[in-house]
């Protein structure tokens, strides 16, 4: 993927779309923050020179006078503290940083203590152990973007939109996403308790869910008739070439045409959502990149892909945010798709991850990210072209008949 200008980076500066914590798995991104708890939005090596920060930009970096309290603050702790074991260097640090990056009071701005960061970097591998959800905040509260297709989450009840309120006991107001997160995840066989309110309900309720290993699979194909049905649930290292496969294989069974059902899906690498719109994009853009000081940056449609020529629709929802808004926002701008269902998240804001020397790490909101044609969905969301109440199988259902009507359509009026 090519990100002109701007956006390149290393490894240790991986740049995050979505940060959705997947419960138990970890993703990112939005004006809302989403932590992944499925993972993060990463891009690996550097396609051309941009203007981020190197490493030695932050070493080297001279703190100005106001940081003098925190020599203070460490030598009168030091003098004074009454149990002298417990003032360990590496603690006191992290939680310095800790402060000053929640100081900033940004819900997708965050510290990462090591452990933490070794299992979210683990997240991206496809499995993890936990409830098997993503989370994000929304209107300062803990909200389910989306359970994961078969997970212990989506078995026990929890649905998009829940607001999660206590976990095991401890109110949820106070906690960071990224803490939130870490809570709900854990070993699998072992419970976790939440305190969830339903949308739309006065009263919450209780739910046990017991964590299992969640083995992610992104891509999921089958045929309908003569329409390729796709869902994509994240976007993940492998989802671009699961995609390629599969379109290959429906095009050999003879497609018309494709819906590609983005539903519940909270997003995830930023590679691969450009992957993905390559795949159905002939050329063009993908997203726009803007920073601080409004300079736009461009991630480009790479060549080649398989499904340019095949008829499309796209499902959407509310549990459809971040990597998935840059998918069905490049599809809707050109053309290339109609929307169909309700309106998306609005995750639009872009992190980058910020590698520390202990191995910890921060995530930095550093850009906003807009459609090719300018578009702003932090907040936002993307309207659907077909605005629709319909759900589940009802709605696969009529976009199955509407595609079809359409092609009809279209072989009615070539001319011969």
């Amino acid at each position: 993927m090519h990100i002109k200008r701007t956006v390149s980076m290393s490894v240790a500066l991986a740049i995050l779309i979505f940060i959705l914590p997947i419960l138990g798995g970890g993703c990112t991104f939005i004006n809302e923050k989403v932590v992944p708890v499925i993972g993060s939005i990463e891009i690996s090596e550097p396609t051309e020179t941009g203007t981020l920060p190197s490493e030695s930009t932050y070493v080297n970096v001279k703190l100005p006078p106001e940081f003098a309290i925190l020599s203070e603050a460490l030598q009168a702790l030091n003098e004074n503290y009454v149990d002298k074991t417990k003032l360990d260097p590496q603690k006191l640090s992290q939680g310095a940083v800790k402060g000053m990056v929640e100081a900033l009071d940004d819900p997708y701005s965050a510290y990462v203590d090591p452990q933490t960061q070794k299992l979210e970097t683990s997240t991206f591998q496809g499995k993890f152990e936990g409830i098997g959800a993503v989370i994000s905040t929304k209107d300062k509260q803990l909200t389910v973007v989306a359970p994961i297709a078969g997970s212990p989450a989506e078995k026990a009840g929890v649905k998009a939109g829940d607001k999660i309120l206590e976990i095991d006991g401890q109110k949820t107001e106070k906690l960071s996403l990224i803490e939130a997160t870490f809570k709900i995840r854990g070993a699998k066989g072992t419970s976790v308790k939440l305190l969830i309110l339903h949308e739309g309900d006065a009263e919450p309720v209780a739910v046990e869910i017991i964590r299992d290993e969640i083995d992610v699979q992104s891509v999921s194909f089958e045929m309908r008739d003569d329409i390729a049905y796709v869902q994509i649930t994240q976007f993940l290292n492998t989802t671009g070439d699961e995609l390629k496969g599969f379109l290959e294989e429906a095009i050999s069974k003879g497609a018309m045409g494709v819906v590609l059902d983005l539903r519940n899906n909270p997003g995830g690498l930023l590679n691969a959502s450009a992957d993905v719109a390559s795949q159905f994009l002939a050329m063009g853009l993908v997203a726009k990149v803007v920073d601080e000081g409004g300079n736009e940056s461009v991630v480009q449609v790479k060549k080649g892909g398989v499904g340019t020529h095949l008829p499309l629709i796209v499902l959407v929802n509310n549990g459809s945010a971040s990597a998935s808004e840059i998918v069905a926002g490049a599809l809707q701008d050109y053309g290339r798709a109609k929307l169909a269902g309700s309106q998306t998240f609005g995750k639009g804001s872009v992190q980058v991850i910020r590698n520390l020397s202990d191995g910890s790490a921060l995530h930095i909101t550093a850009y906003k990210w807009l459609t090719p044609l300018g578009r702003p969905i932090d907040g936002v969301g993307l309207t659907p072209d077909i605005v629709s109440d319909l759900k589940d199988e009802a709605l696969l259902d009529w976009a199955i008949q509407y595609l079809q009507e359409q092609i009809k359509t279209e072989l009615l009026n070539v001319p011969c």
